[in-house]
């Protein structure tokens, strides 16, 4: 931790924030690596012409676009209730699991009833990925129940940025591993890290989209082990990878404006006679 407080001090040093329309790249880099990890192919420029003009990547599905969409709408909402220190409830969390599915999602029924993912409901039905069998769709009710009684409870006793981000990292792994919806949940999940980051006006942090695989065994081997430590050190890991590509990009700018400057302090016509 002690090196990801160091890099943070570097980062707000720099005031990275102020630039411009930096706050809505960061939320469309997000919501790029996000959906990509979740199967959209999408490119972080095409993903950008969506969200600034809506404009439609050629020969990419239609459900990947509506995908960053309801992505994006989805992390504006949640950062407006993290800003306004809103505490997290059922019917929020089920608000956040609607918008995020709010194109893609879809009725579904089952022996047990019906619910639609589209409007956030818990699952009926039990499901797996991979080797991974997740709780008994019984079970999900109490089990969020308890996740958010311990994060709002959490959220009151974080006193510095190092539990902040270990607290942002806790949610993400718990809340995935409930998998309380029949989809979404991944996206949700570091939905709701940013949301804990962002209550304590901490940078956001990305899963990149090429390390898919190392965050997926982070999450398996976790799980298997029950050792939070290998999922909290994959994800300091991806927090201090971007704020390194952070302060890469900044001081790039400013080694390039300098350069740019010179230019123009040397320029001019020089008359021989």
């Amino acid at each position: 931790m002690f090196n990801i407080e160091l890099l943070l001090k570097q980062y707000n040093a720099l005031d990275i924030q102020q630039s411009i329309d930096w706050e809505k790249y960061n939320h469309y880099s997000i919501v790029h690596h996000s959906a990509s990890i979740e199967g959209s192919t999408l490119t972080e420029e095409e993903t950008q012409l969506l969200l600034d003009n809506d404009i439609t990547a050629k020969g990419k599905p239609l459900e990947h676009h509506n995908m960053v969409k309801d992505h994006y709408r989805d992390l504006l909402f949640v950062l407006e209730k993290s800003r306004s220190k809103t505490l997290l409830s059922v019917s929020l969390l089920q608000k956040i699991a609607s918008l995020v599915m709010q194109t893609t999602g879809s009725e579904h029924n089952t022996i047990s009833g019906t619910f639609d993912s589209s409007k956030g409901d818990f699952r009926l039905l039990n499901v797996h990925a991979g080797t991974t069998r997740f709780v008994d769709f019984t079970k999900v009710p109490s089990l969020i129940d308890n996740f958010l009684l311990e994060l709002n409870t959490k959220l009151s006793g974080v006193h510095n940025m190092s539990d902040a981000l270990i607290t942002s990292f806790d949610v993400h792994f718990n809340l995935v591993s409930i998998h309380p919806f029949v989809d979404g949940n991944g996206r949700v999940s570091r939905l709701l890290m940013n949301y804990v980051q962002h209550y304590f006006n901490l940078p956001l942090a990305i899963v990149f989209k090429e390390d898919k695989a190392e965050y997926y065994k982070a999450l398996v081997d976790t799980r298997e082990t029950k050792n939070i430590d290998i999922f909290r050190a994959f994800m300091l890991s991806e927090y201090k990878k971007m704020l390194l590509l952070e302060i890469e990009k900044v001081e790039r700018s400013k080694t390039e404006r300098v350069i740019q400057k010179s230019s123009k302090k040397g320029s001019g016509i020089t008359m021989v006679f």
